[in-house]
């Protein structure tokens, strides 16, 4: 089983080389692979031009696309164990209906506020700050709401009842925006992990670090609850604490790649199976570095199809997961063995 697995990592790490570069060598301007390397490598490209795209805007954004697969992938995995619900994603808690009402409130309602207001707020910073506070306040009202619910049903109950309550109120403000408003509201939903800076890619960088470091400290926790809560608790475990610590690890990752990049679905949703698919296991060492490769790997794929090389457009990425994501967890259900296999 070990060599099993370290043959599966290896190519995984192949494959996630491999696909890092070919995402960076497609687009509009095809640019050869070795050219790729040379710049990567610290060389000089046959063309500045080549060059000037490579460091100034591919690079970005796949290290973007690595971050936001790696974050959203882990976060779902972590959602998946805390509830055992195999429909659980990262946005289960309501944090991307909060993101989404922080941009809304800023897009569709800045008219509303001074001239000196709306200008700050509606441009990238502060569509960027307007999502992390409608995301971290979702996050405030779920933890203290949790600390009176014993049972995590409830939470993920709560959850979905902040995510109706949110979309509700961004829909009556929809009803009154204009069709501009509707419009930049619209591509923001859309996603996308183009054009950000590398200011922005250091602070993403940080806030995936911390929750991947949040989620190592939880995977005792994490096979421990596969078993259900009364067994964990006669093992020892804190639930109350293992519980607050997986909430946090998910709001961090969900809610810095949802301010970032915007919501992007069903790669936190579908990655998790795939991890367990391939690898046939429970164990969360194992699974968490399974879906930390497959998640970069299969966002990056996504960006890759959605530059549509050889064509002057830009597929949105929330399209282009959700065209590959969906049939992928339909397979997925109907392919399995058995009721629990990707549980």
């Amino acid at each position: 089983m070990k060599n099993r697995n370290s043959i599966l990592f290896s190519g995984l790490s192949l494959l996630l080389l491999a696909v890092f570069v070919l995402n960076i060598s497609f687009g509009q301007v095809a640019i050869p692979m070795k050219e790729v390397f040379r710049s990567l490598l610290g060389g000089e490209s046959s063309k500045e031009t080549w060059e000037y795209i490579i460091i100034n805007f591919r690079l970005p954004k796949a290290i973007t696309a690595v971050l936001v697969g790696v974050g959203l992938s882990i976060s779902g995995l972590l959602m998946q164990t805390l509830f055992r619900n195999p429909l659980a994603g990262p946005y289960v808690l309501g944090l991307s209906s909060g993101s989404s009402l922080g941009v809304a409130f800023v897009i569709l309602g800045a008219g509303l506020l001074p001239a000196v207001f709306s200008q700050f707020l509606l441009s990238s910073y502060g569509i960027i700050l307007a999502s992390c506070i409608g995301s971290s306040l979702v996050l405030l009202m779920i933890l203290v709401v949790s600390q009176r619910l014993r049972d995590t049903m409830s939470i993920l109950i709560v959850g979905l009842m902040f995510s109706s309550f949110t979309s509700a109120i961004v829909s009556v403000f929809s009803y009154f925006s204009t069709a501009e408003q509707l419009q930049k509201y619209t591509f923001w939903s859309m996603g996308s992990i183009g054009n950000i800076s590398w200011t922005n890619i250091a602070i993403l960088a940080i806030c995936v670090f911390i929750g991947l470091l949040l989620s190592l400290l939880s995977l005792k926790s994490l096979d421990a609850l596969l078993l259900g809560e009364n067994y964990a608790k006669s093992m020892g475990l804190n639930i109350s604490k293992a519980r607050y610590i997986i909430i946090f690890a998910t709001s961090i990752l969900a809610g810095s790649i949802t301010a970032f990049a915007g919501p992007i679905a069903f790669i936190g949703l579908a990655v998790p199976h795939l991890g367990k698919l391939l690898f046939k296991t429970s164990n969360h060492k194992i699974l968490f570095a399974g879906t930390f490769f497959i998640g970069s790997i299969i966002m990056l794929l996504c960006d890759t199809v959605s530059q549509m090389p050889g064509f002057d457009f830009t597929l949105p990425i929330n399209a282009i997961t959700s065209i590959i994501g969906a049939p992928m967890v339909i397979w997925l259900i109907v392919s399995r063995k058995n009721k629990n296999s990707v549980i």
